[in-house]
């Protein structure tokens, strides 16, 4: 068939643009549809730690509160802050003269009684003669009955008035006792061993022990092992247990983590406008005494924790492609159990659900117990988009990517 020239040359400047029109629409079209983008992971193995975070104080696990049981103005101070104490060393000293001139009146009033009762022995003494005495002259008729009896009577009385002699003897003694046990009280001892973390008294101050002791000293029994009292929220008090592994950080050494273990989960719970908290007690040692009473603490508790073991992001577990796009629903089904999950990889441009099965869970990782999944292999924690100005931001767009099953 012959093709007429003339023909030809009017028809090749129309295929031209038809063809320029193609391409044109084909690259904008291109540019209309980007395809998907996806962040990934690898997954891997590695520790997966469950922990309880607590802002606490560091506490001495023991402190006594040294008070006084007298009043009367300090003469003497013999402890300051931080003097290493023995237990039973004077460590202060209230003005005794007040309590000194009891005693004297109670040894005097106790001499007295003993004096009594000598008296009263004496007397005894003759009346019983007296009366051993009349008893024979009655036997003689030479008295009467009635002054014999008179005689009788006068003796068992002194007998008596002697038995009231020894009672006194032991009131006034226990009069005694007890005004050298305030003449005592004014020697102000420490009871234990420890370090003086607080003097509240100063040499001329006046103490008044009244219903409710003053606190003189606070006495730290023993520095080299330090508790951390710390207040951990209802939601999280579950999970804990004695004998759980805690770290913390002091601001006075941000660099240095220090190890403990839970002591106590004290059931008390603290109430402070409407939010429950509870103490639990951190036991932590103190040898290098870098620890002080009162420091502020931010602790972590380890609840659970596995080692070496297959983790995967927890993004990863909380994707699901094409959430909106109904092209894709059908590839969205459940799971089979409360510990089955699913990630998805990418494999050129293709996803791929994989079924796996979780354990603990920490908040960044979770543990795979089992599945297909593998270390080293990418799954995908979320999705992106390509923009018309070429960046890159989180869409929710259409997938239009077949998915492998």
């Amino acid at each position: 068939m012959l093709i007429n020239p003339l023909a030809a040359k009017r028809f090749w400047p129309i295929a031209v643009a038809v063809l320029a029109v193609a391409a044109v629409s084909l690259y904008y079209l291109l540019r209309s549809t980007p395809q998907p983008r996806y962040t990934t992971a690898a997954v891997d193995r590695g520790a997966v730690v469950r922990s309880v975070t607590a802002t606490g104080t560091v506490n001495p696990v023991t402190t006594v509160q040294v008070g006084t049981y007298d009043s009367g103005p300090i003469i003497a101070i013999y402890a300051d802050f931080n003097t290493p104490v023995k237990s039973g060393q004077l460590i202060a000293k209230i003005d005794p003269r007040p309590f000194q001139v009891k005693v004297d009146q109670a040894a005097a009033a106790l001499a007295n009684a003993k004096a009594q009762l000598i008296k009263d022995q004496a007397d005894v003494a003759y009346k019983k003669l007296t009366f051993e005495r009349d008893s024979r002259l009655l036997e003689a008729n030479a008295i009467s009955q009635d002054t014999l009896d008179s005689a009788r009577s006068a003796y068992d009385q002194d007998v008596a008035q002697v038995a009231l002699d020894r009672a006194n003897i032991q009131q006034q003694q226990a009069n005694l006792e007890e005004a050298q046990v305030n003449l005592d009280y004014t020697n102000i001892i420490s009871p234990v061993d420890g370090t003086v973390v607080s003097r509240n008294v100063d040499v001329g101050q006046t103490v008044a022990a009244s219903f409710q002791t003053p606190t003189l000293f606070l006495i730290a029994k023993d520095l080299t092992q330090m508790q951390v009292d710390t207040n951990v929220s209802e939601s999280d008090i579950g999970n804990l247990r004695t004998g759980q592994a805690a770290d913390f950080s002091v601001d006075a050494f941000p660099d240095r983590e220090f190890e403990g273990t839970v002591g106590q989960v004290r059931k008390a719970p603290i109430t402070v406008q409407n939010v429950v908290t509870y103490d639990v007690v951190v036991n932590v040692p103190n040898p290098e005494f870098l620890l002080a009473p009162g420091m502020t603490a931010n602790v972590t508790i380890v609840t659970a924790r596995r080692d070496n073991v297959l983790r995967v992001p927890v993004q990863a577990l909380r994707f699901t492609p094409g959430k909106d796009n109904r092209e894709t629903t059908n590839q969205n089904v459940a799971e089979k159990s409360s510990r089955q999950r699913r990630v998805w990889l990418e494999d050129r441009g293709m996803l791929k659900p994989i079924f796996v099965v979780t354990g603990l869970d920490d908040g960044n990782y979770v543990e795979v117990l089992g599945g297909d999944l593998k270390s080293g292999d990418v799954v995908v924690t979320n999705k992106l988009r390509t923009t018309d100005t070429g960046g890159s931001s989180p869409s929710s767009s259409s997938l239009r990517l077949s998915m492998l099953r």
